[in-house]
């Protein structure tokens, strides 16, 4: 089926591949899915897909390794598709329907692009796929496991909530994929996805799909893969070639009005911009807009409602720029996306890997341009030696801030424009043409006349004389009702 080894680490870069290139009718594929391939227009794989396909269908464990944007998707969800047409049947009856493969994501937002490919390519199949992640309604979700679905994908978190409502079992889970798997590790997943594996059966194939493969995801590895096959279509943690990466010097209070510049003077219709807060993301989207820039922010505390309408929004061409959270865009799909902007530098020099990797999607150019300070020296040191190439900052050209232009440093007090205009229609003279105010005078505080009284002793008490020791122990004689025989005793 193919020549390549399994044995054999697949170290091979991109540039290694063959004058002839390979078809997805070379994999053996059944005519179902061959048919949904031509449907989206698709006839020869990507490095990573042709290098992970053959060795899927073998039923080997994989852990790959590939830049974003080249195709992690297809390369396990086109062989486990194959894998399971042997189960496919019409039936209506759930119990023919179980779950074969699990797919988790460390996003909701990478989860409803994964479904929406996997339903893509087995369209023509009887194979049932369904998505589940949290911020929305279970019941939807619900109804559809109970129906029976063949491939899940899901987000650790909303998996373990229908595990707890017993909706869901993975007693006849087969295949097993984590994608993106070092960023399940920095979201805290990690206690998540071991009581997930101890759900599924021991006989399972592992399959682990990253852009980056840290020491502490070859740990993860180690724990529940058989003896896995690496595969790698480029250096570990490189960035895509065809992206330009540049990196611009700006004070950190004039980020905001250098997004703004960089997005006129290129004239950027479509671009993510990546904050590393959400009131930052939430901030730099209201200025945006105030700006005439048609923008909306994405980030954790938007509903899934919220952040789906914006991403479709800016898919379909309603909004110029999406600012965005690392959480929030990780595994976005952006069709030909022209530029990414960094804000902010990320806190974790991987996440600038996968951050660029937005743009220069599939063998198409990009750019990625950054925003540096003076306190970002750190992180901008830790990114070049990530991605072992030095990104020298610049000054970014014909820029200046709106503090600096309207006299003065001001800074942000600069877009409230000149104050000259407050006064014009007034008829009022301006601060400077009033006359000179006298000093002020010395604020007196308020004393109260009972403190200024001088002192007086009191009287001095009088000892009350002692009573008589038998009236000290009589005790009065309390009235009682007639009723209770308080009355005169004859």
């Amino acid at each position: 089926m193919s020549d390549i080894n399994p044995s054999q680490n697949a170290h091979e870069a991109t540039s290694a591949t063959p004058a002839a290139l390979p078809r997805f009718d070379d994999f053996g594929l059944a005519p179902p899915i061959l048919k949904a391939l031509a449907d989206q227009g698709y006839q020869h794989p990507t490095p990573i897909q042709a290098k992970a396909i053959p060795i899927v269908l073998q039923g080997r464990d994989v852990m790959g390794a590939a830049q974003t944007g080249t195709g992690k998707t297809a390369g396990f969800s086109l062989p486990i598709i194959q894998m399971l047409l042997a189960h496919a049947n019409t039936s209506a009856s759930p119990a023919r329907h179980p779950v074969r493969a699990l797919v988790l994501t460390p996003t909701r937002e990478l989860a409803d692009q994964v479904a929406d490919n996997v339903k893509a390519y087995s369209r023509h199949t009887p194979l049932r796929a369904t998505v589940v992640f949290g911020g929305v309604d279970m019941a939807p979700q619900t109804a559809a496991l109970r129906a029976g679905v063949e491939i899940l994908i899901a987000t650790p978190g909303r998996l373990l909530d229908h595990v707890q409502q017993k909706t869901l079992n993975l007693s006849q889970t087969q295949i097993f994929v984590m994608d993106e798997a070092d960023r399940m590790l920095d979201m805290g997943f990690l206690p998540d996805l071991q009581r997930i594996i101890n759900l599924l059966p021991k006989q399972r194939q592992n399959l682990m799909f990253s852009a980056t493969f840290s020491p502490e995801i070859k740990k993860l590895a180690g724990s529940f893969l058989k003896d896995p096959v690496l595969i790698e279509v480029a250096r570990s943690n490189a960035t895509a070639e065809r992206v330009t990466q540049i990196v611009y010097k700006v004070d950190e209070e004039a980020k905001r009005d250098a997004v703004v510049h960089l997005l006129r003077q290129r004239e950027i219709k479509q671009v993510i911009v990546f904050s590393n807060t959400k009131i930052g993301a939430s901030r730099l989207s209201r200025e945006l807009e105030r700006q005439g820039i048609r923008a909306s922010a994405i980030h954790g505390d938007k509903t899934q409602i919220e952040r789906m309408a914006a991403l479709d929004a800016f898919k379909t061409g309603g909004l110029d720029v999406l600012v965005a959270t690392d959480v929030a865009a990780r595994g976005l799909d952006i069709a030909e996306l022209p530029c990414v902007i960094n804000y902010d530098l990320p806190y974790n020099a991987e996440d600038y890997v996968h951050r660029i990797g937005r743009t220069g999607r599939a063998g198409a150019s990009g750019d990625a341009l950054s925003l540096y300070s003076d306190k970002d020296a750190r992180l901008l040191a830790d990114i070049e030696k990530l991605i072992k190439q030095k990104l020298a900052p610049v000054p970014l050209e014909d820029f200046q801030p709106r503090g600096l232009r309207s006299g003065g440093d001001r800074g942000d007090r600069g877009d409230r424009g000149d104050r000259s205009d407050r006064y014009g229609d007034r008829g009022d003279r301006r601060p400077s043409e009033r006359a000179p105010r006298s000093a002020p005078l010395p604020r007196r505080e308020k004393v109260d006349p009972w403190f200024l009284k001088p002192y007086e002793p009191s009287a001095p008490v009088e000892p009350k004389a002692e009573q008589p020791a038998d009236q000290r122990s009589a005790k009065p004689v309390q009235k009682r009702a007639a009723l209770l025989g308080g009355g005169p005793k004859g």
